[in-house]
């Protein structure tokens, strides 16, 4: 057979076939070569947004959010119109970073290398007691991925021009005193009033509802008669909490964990260094070459603070002559902590020393000798820590033959509540939200309403409730969502029709009743028949009255009483009722403002103008952006 194959494949068709096969090949990877693929979420004039920046920004934003609100921000990003939204958002915040750092670039805002260095310099995460610190200050960075100082002024270096146009935006607005005392007197204004309530009570004996009209509204409005879907659980718990009540450790423990762990107690050598930094650059190799050229003048005798003021790149400390002040091992880079403890005297300079920052000189200025802390000192601390291990260690044991008993007998929880030596116990009806902790964690309710406890009876696997707390839970009732049956929701459905009907008489009344009085006509009579009449107010204030909210809104919304006109209309109170409000004058307010009132509008103005200023930029803009933005899979 195969030689077969080898004969036919020498034909003229095979060839041209394999021809064709050839060429395709040679064309694909000729386009894979010569085109990439566009990842970016957006263009801003031109200008792209990557996927990266994106990704950064969504996670950024997803972290503020489940910091605000835990676990809560779990059940918003189950919803895919939630999320939607939220990706919007971010976008949306990046494009308007796109627009601004343009228009900054436009006007050549900039911001000074001292202006920077100041504010680094305040910042409060640079800071140990209320001092600057250089090597919080690189360690921070370090840690937030910004491995040159370089990178990190040129990061808050675009974060202050954004922050100066934006300051020089709201800075423009201001509330003139006229403003704050028109708002004042509106805000403090005062009206003489009339009102009479008509009770919409009286109507409801005239009111006939038809059991076809109970149907419709039924059917209608089925989602207000949902019962929703309940469980009741039977559970056994494990919480170190619990446990650590009853162990109990001896001093000899202690002591052997003192000893076990004595390097934790000893103050391990400092040592005060001072280094000269040469930043890598564009040219690594220029650098290298630079950093020799000043260890050649060091060897020479030149003094290595002066030289550290000139030339070193880290320039917080090199205005101190290079000064690091104290350092321990483990805050450094791990090159540089090796060359500095390497150091033996007090004055020693190191040779180049490479590393992440760049090329350092390194020089030992002092040196503290390590110490140990005695046991005394500890004592107490190591007993509650101690104690917490071995509840810890018994937890651990315990979940795992929880785990074990429960999946070895998944019918009941009586054997595994027996061999953690626990209780079963039973929750009250638990819903998917809206429940007592700990059966609020969304951990417990996905396992509650899954479908091996819901449809099978089952026990759940373990339950890791938080780090001290695990539990196995199983069903004991089971109440499934359902619309409750007409029969018995039939009296609120006739009530709540009622109560519409009586008010859309009492409304069609007092409608009637404000056409008559609006064209002068007495209706002291029509009032009495329906059990009302004018109630007198006077000084009624915009806020604060004991009144009902909804006739103060109307009172308040009506024209100024003319002569030869009355200025009165209807209200619809909260419980149904209606209102006949007239005003019969308006009193000018006190114009003394409140002491924050002008800041309070000028916040608004400049934040209104920051939004119009943004508006301005997006409508003269040209964006584009993908139908579909997702996030990355590594969230």
């Amino acid at each position: 057979m195969l030689e077969n194959i080898r004969e036919n494949s020498q034909g003229l068709i095979a060839k041209v076939i394999l021809g064709f096969i050839i060429l395709t090949f040679a064309v694909a990877g000729i386009g894979g070569y010569t085109s990439s693929v566009d990842t970016s979420v957006a263009e801003v004039n031109g200008e792209k947004i990557s996927q990266q920046s994106f990704d950064q920004a969504y996670q950024a934003q997803r972290n503020r959010m489940v910091q605000q609100f835990g676990d809560m921000f779990d059940t918003l990003s189950a919803d895919p119109a939630y999320m939607a939204n939220f990706r919007k958002g971010v976008i949306d915040n990046l494009i308007n970073e796109k627009l601004i750092d343009q228009n900054v670039r436009e006007l050549a805002i900039r911001i000074s290398d001292d202006a920077i260095k100041q504010t680094i310099r305040t910042m409060p995460e640079f800071q140990i007691n209320g001092v600057f610190d250089n090597n919080r200050y690189l360690a921070v960075i370090n840690q937030s991925g910004f491995f040159q100082s370089s990178d990190f002024r040129d990061y808050l270096r675009v974060e202050m021009t954004r922050r100066q146009l934006s300051q020089a935006l709201v800075a423009t607005e201001f509330s003139l005193p006229y403003q704050t005392e028109q708002l004042t007197a509106l805000q403090n204004q005062k009206r003489d009033i009339a009102f009479a309530t008509v009770a919409a009570e009286q109507f409801k004996s005239a009111v006939e509802v038809t059991s076809e009209e109970v149907t419709a509204y039924y059917q209608s409005n089925q989602v207000m008669f949902e019962n929703q879907e309940q469980v009741k659980l039977e559970y056994v718990e494990l919480d170190v909490a619990e446990i650590a009540k009853n162990v109990s450790v001896s001093e000899e423990e202690v002591q052997a964990y003192y000893q076990d762990n004595i390097n934790e107690f000893r103050k391990e050598e400092q040592r005060r260094v001072s280094h000269i930094l040469v930043e890598f650059g564009e040219d690594e190799a220029a650098a290298q070459t630079q950093a020799e050229a000043i260890l050649t003048r060091l060897s020479s005798g030149e003094d290595f603070a002066e030289i550290a003021k000139v030339e070193s790149a880290d320039a917080f400390s090199g205005e101190n002559g290079g000064d690091l002040e104290w350092i321990e091992r483990g805050v450094m880079d791990e090159a540089f902590d090796e060359a500095a403890f390497a150091l033996v005297t007090v004055g020693e300079t190191s040779s180049v020393v490479k590393t992440s920052f760049g090329f350092h000189i390194i020089k030992l200025t002092e040196l503290k000798a390590e110490q140990t802390q005695p046991f005394e000192e500890v004592k107490e601390e190591l007993m509650a820590r101690v104690s917490n291990d071995k509840a810890q260690d018994q937890f651990f044991e315990l979940q795992q033959e929880l785990a074990r008993v429960s999946f070895e007998y998944p019918d009941s929880l009586d054997d595994a509540a027996g061999v953690v030596n626990a209780e079963v116990k039973t929750t009250q009806w638990l819903a998917r939200s809206g429940n007592p902790a700990p059966f609020d964690s969304t951990k417990v309710i996905d396992a509650a309403f899954s479908d091996i406890v819901l449809n099978e009876s089952l026990n759940s696997d373990l339950i890791e409730v938080s780090d001290t707390m695990v539990m196995v839970v199983r069903l004991s009732e089971h109440q499934p969502a359902n619309v409750k049956p007409l029969l018995e929701v039939e009296p609120q459905i006739k009530e709540r029709l009622v109560n519409e009907k009586a008010t859309e008489k009492a409304l069609n009344v007092v409608e009637e009743l404000v056409t008559k009085f609006t064209s002068g006509e007495d209706i002291t009579v029509d009032l009495s028949e329906v059990g009302s009449k004018f109630e007198q107010h006077a000084d009624i204030a915009r806020f604060g009255s004991a009144i009902d909210n909804a006739i103060i809104r109307k009172a308040f919304v009506l024209p100024h009483p003319v002569e030869g006109a009355i200025s009165a209309a209807s209200a619809t109170l909260g419980n149904g009722d209606l209102a006949i409000v007239q005003v019969s004058a308006v009193k000018a307010g006190d114009t003394v403002a409140a002491p924050n009132l002008a800041e309070q509008k000028t916040s608004q103005l400049a934040q209104s103008a920051y939004m119009s200023y943004l508006d301005t930029l997006r409508a003269t803009a040209k964006i584009k952006q993908r139908e579909s933005v997702q996030e990355s899979n590594t969230f």
